[in-house]
């Protein structure tokens, strides 16, 4: 397939030039620090000798410049490597590290990227992942199945904690009693390694095979030790001293924890994806919906915290502390019911005991919710106009605030309730009423409230107490 960029640059024999460079240096500097990835016809060649430099630049020189379509000149210069490298090299991932550089070459961006003068070229910079190819190695995962899984997702994020690719993959577990996991981890290129059934089986055959991975591996720089056992510790330690990275990964809660031995810093990978989390009004009439259901269930009006979090658990597949710290960092699991009165009320007998939750439910009187016109559906009354709106959400507000001591109330639950009481979510109803407006704005917009931004979002103020209700202008 062409390559993008598929014209060369203005002036052809400063390509090939450069190239040529490249090639020399990228040669002397694999003889010099690693002879073997030469062909071994070519390893005892004294390279750096002016004489073999010029056979070199004459003989690649007349070879790449009778090419003139990039991508010839690039299955050219593959060629010549073929010729020069060994097949070890060939076959790494250093070599794609050079073929990546000599891309650039071949193909450069001139508005950022002008051709390099060939004296300026040092394969030594050239690097993967952080490193220079010279010196890149690879990382190895190991991981105990039993004590934790990982998704792709996951291991895409550990990947790229690591400076070197990930070329080895070791899972450790009882497969009998694992269902179909070892399909899917052997589809995903894991080497499996069954254990027997026994506490601790897993651990112990991975601390063993961890422990002397290197000698199997000599390339590996980098280890990931993959589970919450703390007894793999000693393994850890154990790679350390031979000189490999480590680094140890754990799950705690919804996050995967890597910490680095070396450096003694600690890197976190959320596993609830932010597109799962619900927005706050959504996760409001998740929360009522549920308690309502429970209340209904056990005919009690109070219902245990902890009943609710199993029952939001086993509902939407994530825990309550996780939406609330998606949207309130420092805030816990119960500040959500503490800082919503209008909606929720909280009672700890003791502080021994537990919590208990129930609703402020508003009961609205049957005419009020009785179509007043045959505009109106599903026996909720129809918004018809901006005035009308806003009258409404004013009776929201008032009812709301007669609970309570303030006079204001949090944006979200004002659209929480408009929705329970009409039956349609108000930022619907604005953008029918006033194409492209939006709830902050059209609350702005209205005499009778006050918004204020506070650090747990939109607030909501009633400024006129005596707005005329909707029966009063009738």
């Amino acid at each position: 397939m062409p390559h993008p960029n598929h014209q060369l640059g203005t002036n052809d024999s400063t390509v090939v030039d450069t190239v040529c460079h490249f090639l020399y240096q990228t040669l002397v500097s694999l003889q010099k620090q690693h002879p073997q990835w030469l062909n071994p016809r070519y390893q005892n060649i004294p390279w750096h000798q002016p004489r073999y430099e010029s056979i070199f630049f004459q003989k690649i020189s007349q070879g790449l410049s009778q090419v003139k379509p990039p991508e010839k000149l690039r299955a050219k210069v593959q060629n010549f490597l073929k010729v020069l490298l060994s097949s070890e090299f060939i076959q790494s991932s250093e070599y794609q590290v050079v073929i990546a550089q000599l891309e650039q070459l071949i193909y450069p961006n001139p508005k950022l990227t002008p051709y390099p003068h060939p004296g300026e070229i040092n394969p030594q910079q050239l690097y993967f992942n952080g490193r220079s190819f010279s010196t890149s190695g690879i990382s190895i995962l190991l991981l105990d199945v039993e004590n934790l899984q990982l998704d792709i997702e996951t291991e895409k994020f550990l990947e790229s904690v690591c400076t070197c690719p990930l070329q080895i993959k070791v899972a450790f577990a009882n497969w009998r009693s694992m269902g179909k996991k070892d399909v899917e981890l052997h589809q995903r290129g894991y080497q499996l390694i069954h254990v027997p059934p026994g506490k601790d089986s897993a651990d112990l055959k991975m601390a063993t095979v961890g422990s002397s991975i290197f000698v199997y591996y000599p390339t590996a720089q980098e280890v990931l030790v993959c589970s919450s056992d703390r007894a793999l510790t000693h393994l850890c330690n154990t790679l350390q001293a031979h000189g490999l990275t480590v680094y140890q990964v754990k799950k705690k809660k919804d996050k995967i924890l890597v910490f680095d031995n070396r450096t003694g810093e600690t890197q976190q990978f959320d596993l609830t994806s932010s597109s799962d989390i619900p927005s706050l009004d959504k996760f409001l009439v998740q929360l009522q919906d549920l308690t309502r259901s429970e209340q209904k269930r056990i005919h009690c009006q109070w219902i245990k915290l902890s009943r609710l979090s199993s029952l939001y658990k086993d509902t939407y597949k994530m825990t309550i502390s996780q939406v609330v710290s998606a949207h309130f960092p420092e805030s816990k699991a119960r500040d959500i019911f503490i800082n919503n009165p209008q909606i929720f009320a909280i009672h700890q007998p003791s502080e021994k005991s537990q919590t208990y939750v129930t609703l402020f439910e508003l009961a609205y009187p049957k005419d009020e919710l009785t179509p007043a016109d045959e505009n109106s559906t599903n026996g909720l009354v129809t918004i018809q106009s901006i005035e009308q709106l806003e009258i409404a959400l004013v009776e929201i507000v008032k009812e709301l605030t007669a609970k309570t001591t303030s006079r204001c109330i949090s944006l979200s639950i004002l659209g929480s309730y408009f929705n329970k009481k009409y039956g349609q979510a108000i930022t619907q109803v604005i953008k029918q009423l006033q194409p492209g407006g939006k709830f902050p704005k059209f609350i702005d917009m209205c005499s009778s409230f006050e918004l204020e931004q506070t650090e747990r979002g939109w607030t909501v103020c009633l400024l006129t107490p005596n707005f005329p209700s909707s029966s009063e202008e009738e």
